[in-house]
């Protein structure tokens, strides 16, 4: 497993996660019936509907990673900004990351679509002080591919952190004294079209001051140009 390092803002020390276990928490969305509607799309283009409502997906933490490039599947993928929930020495902090997935796989098994795929995560985290306190309301997230503009919207659609962490932590699946890596869920994509492409540039930005960003480029592999 390689070690994350983060700087965390407002502290001098670098934080290190050496050891840790990794999720992407999906259909987190605040409103049920938008969340069954995405569930009947899905499952309209052959994706299965989960078998339960926030679903959490196990990924290997060696494919959660803050390289700066990456070979890509010669399958269609694509990645998606969300919030990243961290959790070290039992505290919490906010970062930036992407759900990038093997699009292909995911109408066979998402939860193997996702393993497919690297989890890249940016390298600055903001602390929580108070998870329970916390809220996404004032944040809006954005992806570019290839510079072009992919997702934009506010988090206020999403499950407040302490709810999707809390129902995970509910599960007994993860130790008291483990740390915690967690993507949080998504935002539309602008043209509901899933899109391949070389770079991808991630950012979480709020009103007070918070903005984390992330870039990362995914290298076409063989067989990719006959797409």
């Amino acid at each position: 497993m390689t070690a994350l390092t983060f700087t965390v803002v407002g502290r001098d020390e670098p934080l290190v996660l050496e050891s840790y276990r990794a999720y992407v928490a999906g259909y987190t969305g605040r409103d049920a019936a938008a969340v069954q509607h995405h569930i009947d799309e899905l499952a309209a283009i052959g994706v299965a509907p989960p078998p339960e409502v926030p679903m959490f997906y196990d990924v290997e933490p060696s494919t959660v990673s803050q390289a700066a490039a990456f070979d890509d599947n010669p399958t269609l993928t694509s990645g998606e900004v969300e919030p990243l929930y961290v959790r070290a020495g039992g505290r919490y902090y906010l970062g930036v990351g992407s759900d990038h997935t093997d699009r292909d796989l995911e109408r066979d098994d998402i939860r193997d679509s996702k393993r497919a795929c690297p989890k890249p995560v940016g390298t600055t985290l903001v602390p929580i002080d108070d998870l329970g306190s916390f809220s996404l309301d004032a944040l809006t997230a954005r992806s570019w591919v290839d510079d072009r503009l992919y997702q934009e919207g506010a988090l206020t659609g999403l499950r407040e952190p302490a709810d999707v962490l809390g129902r995970l932590l509910a599960k007994g699946v993860v130790g008291d004294d483990e740390d915690l890596v967690v993507l949080g869920g998504t935002v539309p994509l602008l043209d509901g079209a899933f899109t391949a492409g070389g770079t991808w540039t991630l950012e979480i930005e709020g009103a007070d001051g918070i903005r984390l960003t992330h870039q990362y480029a995914m290298n076409a592999t063989k067989g990719q140009e006959q797409r």
